[in-house]
């Protein structure tokens, strides 16, 4: 018997590397106005970006219902030992509490096991890569229950932005509230911090904002497993990978692109990094 695992959208994997490992992926829901889109599913990411800053007003966004998770993990019982399911941290979406619902109302017929890596984006797609390559090894539930628990504290999440505008319009601004004032044409560096974003630094300009992204990510060596990721800046994203890949050579950093959920508060001109720290 197996162990199925199951991450949401906000992990922001790349389809074919979730495909890759048998990663089913639960989509959140983006709202703009009347109109609901499944994330990553009804909207492309250049489609979002270009609606986002044409929008006078911000789209909301809202985590996946109790019965989308019980029709995701009925789908996957059959032969299952049991389901793994790894998620945003619960201080910055329902994701978890709708997931735990979903699990309290299968309890009798299938065992799941709920993480809360109390990370965001490609910091969760790295709980989730952990998991599946240790229940494609063959691990049991609570083996890989253990390793996603496990990759998620080895992991640290720093990126920078444009602006802070976005993060707090919608309410996710966490510890980096302190950053507000004096903030013209100052780039933010933030992190995520027990499940919240919190400030770092501050640079003058998007290109010392990289520089200094880059000499944290080195600080943290040795490193396992690096991902880049960004939301209109793929470029950007490709520079910084292909300048970083001797961290983890011979494997190849992950390169991902924000989704729309992230996004709407991520905002334009993120560039960022998920980081496994070596044991």
């Amino acid at each position: 018997m197996t162990v199925r695992v199951v991450t949401d959208s906000t992990a922001d994997l790349p389809p074919d590397l979730a495909a890759e490992h048998g990663i089913t992926v639960v989509p959140l829901n983006l709202h703009f106005g009347q109109e609901t889109y499944l994330d990553g599913i009804d909207i492309t990411p250049d489609e979002f970006y270009q609606r986002l800053t044409s929008s006078p007003q911000l789209p909301t966004t809202s985590q996946p219902s109790v019965g989308a998770f019980m029709e995701v993990y009925e789908g996957l019982r059959e032969g299952a030992e049991g389901i793994v399911s790894v998620h945003i941290s619960a201080k910055l979406s329902g994701t978890c509490n709708s997931a735990n619902q979903a699990k309290a109302e299968l309890s009798e017929t299938v065992a799941i096991e709920i993480v809360d890596t109390q990370l965001a984006s490609l910091g969760v797609g790295l709980a989730a890569l952990a998991a599946a390559r240790a229940a494609q090894a063959g691990a049991g539930l609570a083996e890989v229950a253990a390793e996603a628990r496990r990759a998620a504290d080895e992991t640290r999440v720093l990126f920078m932005v444009d602006t802070l505008e976005y993060l707090q319009k919608g309410g996710r601004i966490g510890k980096a509230a302190a950053f507000f004032g004096g903030l013209l044409n100052v780039k933010p560096l933030l992190t995520i911090h027990e499940g919240q974003v919190h400030p770092l630094e501050r640079a003058r300009t998007r290109s010392k904002a990289m520089d200094r992204l880059e000499q944290m990510l080195q600080a943290e060596a040795p490193i396992q497993q690096l991902a880049v990721m960004c939301t209109t800046t793929p470029d950007d994203a490709n520079a910084v990978a292909q300048r970083n890949a001797w961290l983890v050579a011979p494997e190849q950093p992950i390169i991902g692109r924000l989704g729309a959920v992230v996004g709407t508060y991520a905002g334009p001109g993120l560039l960022g990094v998920a980081l496994r720290k070596a044991r």
